[in-house]
This record gives C-alpha cells, structure tokens and sequence, in this order.
C-alpha cells in the first residue's frame, strides 16, 4: 500500500535537512515501525527487570559505571579486531 506519491530518494532529502534531534526522533519512529508488536509476556519480564534494576541502584547494591568507561571500552574493543 503507497501513502505518499514521493520517493524515497525525495523523502529523504527533505528529512536530511531536519536538525539533529529531529532526524534521530524519525529514526527512532521508522525503526519501531519495522519491529512486530511486543508480547504482553515478554513487556511484563522486562518492566519487572527494569524495576529490579532501579531498585538496586536506588539501594546502593550495585556499582553504576559512567558512560564515558563504557563506550571507551566498547569502542576500544572493536578498535582491537
């Protein structure tokens, strides 16, 4: 089913020109719109496992490790392949 009569190609020039922000919002949206509905199952888990999580860290139970040691090890990782 066609709901707009533009291209791609079109479509995206015109995104292209969005600020930053904007264009990740459409990223976002355009890839949810390719993922299957979610299992009532599997959203009930990971909200209990979200709520887990949050309860560790708001106890103090668990050691956060700041973003920037995350991403230099991921990064330095793949860098090392």
């Amino acid at each position: 089913m066609k709901l707009m009569s533009r291209n791609v190609v079109e479509l995206f020039r015109e995104a292209a020109q969005l600020p930053e922000g904007d264009r990740a919002t459409l990223a976002g949206l355009l890839i949810e719109s390719l993922e299957p509905a979610p299992e009532p199952d599997v959203e009930a888990a990971w909200s209990e496992e979200i709520a887990r999580r949050v309860a560790e860290i708001e106890a103090g139970t668990v050691e956060t490790i700041p973003w920037e040691e995350v991403r230099a090890e991921v990064f330095g990782r793949r860098n090392d392949r």
